[in-house]
């Protein structure tokens, strides 16, 4: 079977500017994926007619389907219209079925036309009307060799109704699409370039027809697996058949699938064992007791956190003895290690977790530079330790702390239970 091409064209300066997130072209793409419809490029144009046009002319030589979002206003700096009357050689006409839907659209809440509005009837002869039931500027959809061009309004409520209700079903009976299948795995505690060697015979010896792809994250790691054919069954249980080959040789790093948080996944499994958890966190400011309860029941198992930010209250708040701090500093495995201990204790958790680190940009020393960072879980009489040497980014810093500790709770809750 043929595959089936798309290329999105976004059009309007204010996305090149950096004033508005192309969120559009995001969400286009997981719904053609959905259909079995492969986005192979996503372009964005300022508001100029070369620009438009080249855009168009490139994206007619490589894809099959050509989505266009935004510029359909009536303003003169809306040119997509009139770039599109250009590029298919014809007038812009009054559309009387896009004017009899643009007067039903204001007269329902409760205004008329002015000259300017009454011009969003105006399209170019040759496109077919697509009618946009949530806003002014309906849709175009035209035909070339077999190719097809969509112009779609770009504010996100507009274009994806106009998408689920009229685009898509309508792609679905024009071409024959084959079925795409992902799936994708979840690793924590292993590196892109440790894991890729551990499963290098495996991934050489992939099927044609399926593809993988190492998606690394902030501290974890994602194997996708995609996979098409015509057989829905077929393909999953092909792909699932894959996986199984593939945990023996990474099952200590996996913590999920496809949508699976690690902090969904650690809250299922203090839940299961009914245990609680406890947070002590220093340099992470809170993040990742956010991270715990961003999971809805969170309650059934966490207790709470405590932020002790400052020397004082490391000691005051949670008890760490001051000759700790003074004779290792706050930066350090056994200011850690009490500070763990102490939150377990104070909250009456099963589990704890703490973290003490220099964040950055600022704060290092030659002895103990921006990136240093020490975590801790304890659990029973027992606790593990790691020390973390990161980057001298802040908020990269968190990120990857907020997954180390993570990971670490996960490693024991894995081995514990």
């Amino acid at each position: 079977m043929k595959e089936v091409l798309a290329e999105l064209i976004t059009i309007g300066d204010e996305i090149l500017y950096g004033q508005t997130l192309d969120t559009n072209a995001h969400w286009m793409s997981g719904e053609l994926d959905e259909i079995g419809v492969r986005v192979i490029r996503r372009t964005t144009c300022g508001d100029a007619e070369e620009e438009i046009l080249q855009a168009l002319r490139e994206a007619e030589q490589r894809a099959d389907i050509i989505l266009i979002t935004g510029g359909l206003g009536p303003t003169s700096d809306d040119l997509t219209k009139p770039c599109l009357a250009k590029y298919f050689d014809c007038d812009i006409i009054m559309n009387k079925q896009a004017l009899a839907e643009l007067e039903s659209y204001m007269t329902s809440r409760g205004r008329g036309l002015n000259k300017l509005t009454r011009l969003q009837a105006a399209l170019p002869e040759k496109c077919e009307m697509v009618s946009n039931e949530r806003g002014t500027a309906c849709g175009m959809w035209f035909n070339k060799s077999g190719k097809v061009f969509i112009s779609m309004p770009g504010v996100p409520h507009e274009m994806k109704f106009m998408m689920r209700e009229k685009i898509i079903p309508r792609l679905m009976q024009e071409f024959e699409l084959p079925i795409i299948y992902h799936k994708i795995v979840r690793l924590a505690g292993i590196g892109e370039s440790w894991l890729a060697e551990r499963i290098e015979d495996w991934e050489n010896a992939l099927p044609q027809n399926v593809k993988l792809a190492y998606l690394p994250t902030f501290g974890d790691l994602k194997l996708r697996l995609t996979a098409n054919g015509t057989d829905p069954d077929a393909i999953r249980l092909e792909v699932d058949q894959l996986i199984q080959d593939l945990l023996p040789l990474i099952q200590e790093y996996v913590y999920g699938y496809d949508d699976d948080s690690l902090e969904f996944v650690i809250g299922m499994l203090l839940k299961k064992n009914n245990q609680k958890l406890a947070l002590a966190e220093s340099c992470t400011g809170g993040y990742v007791a956010h991270r715990i309860t961003s999971i809805s029941g969170s309650s059934e198992y966490f207790n709470g956190a405590i932020v002790p930010y400052q020397n004082e209250m490391k000691i005051e708040q949670l008890g760490v003895k001051p000759e700790t701090i003074e004779k290792y500093g706050a930066v350090s495995e056994e200011t850690v290690t009490e500070m763990v201990l102490n939150v377990r204790q104070k909250f009456n958790a099963d589990y704890g977790l703490a973290s003490s680190g220099i964040a950055g940009p600022g704060g290092g020393t030659p002895e103990k530079p921006v990136g240093l960072i020490w975590i801790a879980c304890a659990w029973g009489n027992e606790i593990k330790t790691r020390k973390l040497n990161l980057t001298k980014d802040r908020d990269v810093n968190i990120q990857i702390t907020s997954v180390a500790l993570l990971t670490l709770l996960h490693e024991r809750l894995v081995k514990n239970n």
